[in-house]
């Protein structure tokens, strides 16, 4: 790339972004970790003579990968840090109307039911795995990152490829987990009691994401009280896409967020559902009220 006014390079760097974001998210299954690893590669760049790059996108696919690939180890090293905590990492997207092709294929191939497959490869398969089969980066760029020559960088794609395939992934939400969400959602805003616990397992399982920890609450008969109660808060709702999975998000009147729920069902049932409302990690997420 010959030399452009920093102008040039933001823009260029911001077209990249998305891209960018998933590639780091498909190799470390965390959105939060994804952010750093792309603000990371946005200060190598800028710290880069631009005449010495010829493939900006090769660049920067090369820079997140080996600061992902860093991650990775660093988590082998220290599982006491180690993926593993996606309780606290919230990937939101919206799922009403015309999804954009990044949040399609994040709902669609990078559910939590790949990413824990991907968690039991070898950092170095993870990469080599995720960036020619999901990216279809060149096999001689990925050996470079991984510090192989390009035929040991295909065959440790190979070996993560036939280990992904070996291993059973249970199905992603479909229909039925839909229709039960949206279900609870009718009953929860309408405070009907009854209906809440047609759609609720016996045992299901509330966690509430507080500012001041974790609230947990069980039972149907008390998660059933608890929705009829805060649904009384809620001004306007969309639905969304909580890490691959159905849920949806709530605003108060003035706008401000109020939660992000996401749901597990089993067998027709809702048997957990998480519920967001720590102020903090809801101004995170990039989503604004519908009108």
């Amino acid at each position: 790339m010959t030399a452009h006014p920093s102008g040039f390079v933001t823009e260029a760097f911001e077209a990249q972004r998305d891209r960018l974001r998933a590639v780091a998210y498909r190799v470390l299954g965390s959105y939060a970790d994804a952010e750093d690893v792309v603000q990371e590669a946005w200060m190598r760049l800028v710290r880069q003579d631009e005449a010495a790059i010829g493939n900006l996108a090769g660049w920067l696919t090369t820079v997140v990968g080996r600061v992902s690939l860093d991650l990775l180890r660093s988590r082998q090293a220290h599982p006491e840090t180690a993926y593993g905590q996606e309780s606290a990492d919230l990937a939101v997207t919206p799922a009403d109307g015309p999804a954009p092709d990044e949040q399609a294929v994040l709902a669609d191939s990078v559910g939590l039911a790949l990413l824990v497959v991907l968690d039991s490869l070898t950092p170095g398969e993870r990469l080599a795995f995720v960036l020619h089969d999901m990216f279809g980066v060149p096999f001689g760029e990925i050996g470079q990152i991984l510090g192989k020559s390009a035929d040991a960088a295909k065959m440790t794609a190979s070996r993560a490829r036939r280990k992904v395939r070996a291993t059973d992934r249970p199905a992603g939400p479909g229909p039925e987990h839909r229709e039960v969400v949206h279900a609870f959602r009718v009953a929860a805003l309408g405070g009907d009691f009854e209906a809440l616990l047609r759609v609720l397992d016996p045992n299901v399982k509330l966690t509430v994401d507080t500012p001041d920890g974790v609230v947990v609450t069980l039972g149907a008969t008390k998660v059933a009280a608890g929705a009829r109660m805060f649904s009384g808060e809620v001004a306007r709702q969309r639905p969304v896409l909580v890490n691959g999975v159905p849920g949806h998000m709530s605003w108060r009147s003035d706008g401000t967020p109020l939660s992000v729920i996401a749901f597990t069902v089993a067998e027709g049932r809702i048997t957990g559902i998480r519920i967001v409302v720590d102020p903090a990690k809801l101004a995170a997420i990039p989503l604004t009220a519908p009108a």
